[in-house]
């Protein structure tokens, strides 16, 4: 008798064991078969949008440069933006740390390249001036941001509306 309740035990395990494995595969295959559906119900809507974009990049394709994708750079003369080069300086003190700023200006008129590397110049030669300690924190950015605008709105004399900053990095 002890022989068979040994025997009978081992086929409920193997018969459990079975169900399991058998319950996974069929909830494996179900959820491939619903993720294809699915996918084959919006894979053409992704295909859609993505030949509209297509066709709406050749249309602004003007204001971009050949192989940039995506949306155009506000930065253009017919927005009236400016976006100066890329400032890379070393700061006063301490003289190891470097800061990069990227800067655009926003022209009340036509833009005038002769005065933005004008400006371009001027907010290089301030953040050379500039220590660490003074421009630690939201309220020393906020300090350099309104100096950077007050340089900038005395060399414009009026010409430039807004002082836009992309970037500020400090190392």
């Amino acid at each position: 008798m002890a022989e068979a309740e040994g025997t009978e035990g081992q086929s409920k395990k193997k018969s459990a064991m079975l169900m399991t494995v058998v319950g996974l595969a069929v909830l494996t295959l179900l959820g491939a078969g619903g993720g294809w559906v699915v996918g084959t119900m919006v894979a053409p809507d992704i295909k859609g949008a993505v030949a509209e974009e297509q066709a709406a990049e050749g249309k602004g394709a003007a204001a971009q440069k050949p192989g940039e994708a995506g949306l155009p750079h506000i930065s253009t003369e017919a927005n009236m933006v400016v976006q100066l080069e890329p400032i890379t300086a070393n700061l006063a003190y301490p003289s190891e740390n470097w800061v990069r700023l990227e800067v655009a200006l926003l022209f009340t008129g036509p833009p005038d390249v002769k005065l933005a590397e004008d400006i371009h110049q001027d907010i290089m030669a301030y953040v050379r001036t500039v220590s660490l300690q003074q421009i630690e924190g939201p309220r020393g950015f906020e300090y350099l941001r309104d100096d950077v605008e007050e340089r900038v709105d005395l060399r414009a004399q009026g010409r430039v509306s807004k002082v836009m900053f992309r970037t500020f990095v400090v190392e």
